[in-house]
């Protein structure tokens, strides 16, 4: 059965020209508008459009998505239904190209760069938190990224909740998750109860990922994987990959965000994109191992990220 492809024709005012992206529950085309002009519009696919509990998570994401205004958010144009269960949602075009694309080509990246394109994507999740909201699939396949102009956007909402949703909504049971298995946090594999720190530790996940082009749990199966996400600490940033040398107070930021307890992570992403951003620029200098000054810099480095 071929799949349905709407290139070529106008919807709700949108031109679609070319069909660039398709989900489980999407197809996503490039479209012109004569006000809005290029724009991306994800329409529901065919099959789903009297699946009640589809339509519903599909304006679920649109609404959440009209919630949250930031520059470094993909902004939503329109949400609407052309015909009959025709649902789609129009959002602005955003220059580059997907973050895991860039990343496999060229990680790892310059600590710099990694820091900007972090402290970026924190600020948009601290809106999205802001606004009540927990995104809780934060990975490079849901980030564009524009190498020239270093500008990074968040986009994706699908799998989104209401952070003020009572628990038992928001709980999942233990080996169930929504996500992304590389990204998840380990608190939603085991049934705790989901909070905005869960955002935090994926997005440590891309900054341990670009900073050295590898993740920091190795399985090569999926149930090796929810089997190392729940009994085993991740790998040191340092030893993810052989000649990775990032400073190790840049390190230590890193592994503080991906700690397997909520608890003893950064009190929210921005603090955490901050610490990063501040190792990056000026790191621990390194001193011989035993030293006074080494005691003294590794009781500064608790303080400083307590």
């Amino acid at each position: 059965m071929s799949r349905e492809n709407l290139t070529g024709t106008t919807l709700a005012g949108y031109l679609l020209q070319d069909m660039v992206g398709e989900g489980g529950t999407a197809v996503v085309y490039r479209a012109e508008h004569p006000t809005h002009g290029i724009a991306a519009v994800k329409v529901l696919k065919e099959k789903l459009r009297t699946d009640k509990t589809a339509v519903a998570r599909f304006l679920r994401e649109a609404t959440y998505g009209t919630r949250v205004t930031h520059p470094n958010v993909v902004r939503t144009i329109e949400v609407g239904e052309a015909g009959p269960g025709v649902h789609f949602l129009a959002i602005e075009w955003a220059l580059g190209d997907l973050l895991e694309k860039y990343a496999k080509q060229h990680a790892p990246l310059p600590p710099e760069e990694v820091g900007e394109i972090i402290g970026q994507i924190a600020d948009a999740v601290y809106a999205v938190h802001s606004a009540g909201i927990i995104h809780r699939d934060l990975k490079p396949d849901n980030i564009m990224y524009d190498p020239v102009s270093k500008k990074a956007k968040l986009l994706d909402f699908g799998i989104a909740a209401q952070s003020d949703q009572a628990p038992e909504e928001r709980l999942t049971r233990a080996g169930f998750f929504v996500g992304t298995l590389m990204y998840v946090a380990p608190e939603a594999l085991s049934g705790q109860l989901v909070t905005s720190a869960a955002d935090q530790y994926s997005l440590a996940t891309i900054a341990y990922y670009l900073l050295s082009g590898c993740l920091p749990y190795i399985g090569k199966s999926q149930r090796e994987m929810f089997s190392q996400l729940l009994s085993q600490p991740p790998i040191p940033l340092n030893s993810a990959r052989k000649g990775c040398t990032v400073p190790l107070s840049v390190e230590a930021v890193v592994m503080k965000a991906l700690s397997r307890n909520p608890s003893d992570r950064y009190p929210d992403v921005v603090s955490f994109a901050t610490a990063l951003r501040t190792h990056i620029q000026a790191p621990v200098p390194e001193a011989p191992r035993g030293s006074l000054f080494s005691r003294v810099k590794s009781m500064m480095k608790r303080n400083d990220q307590s």
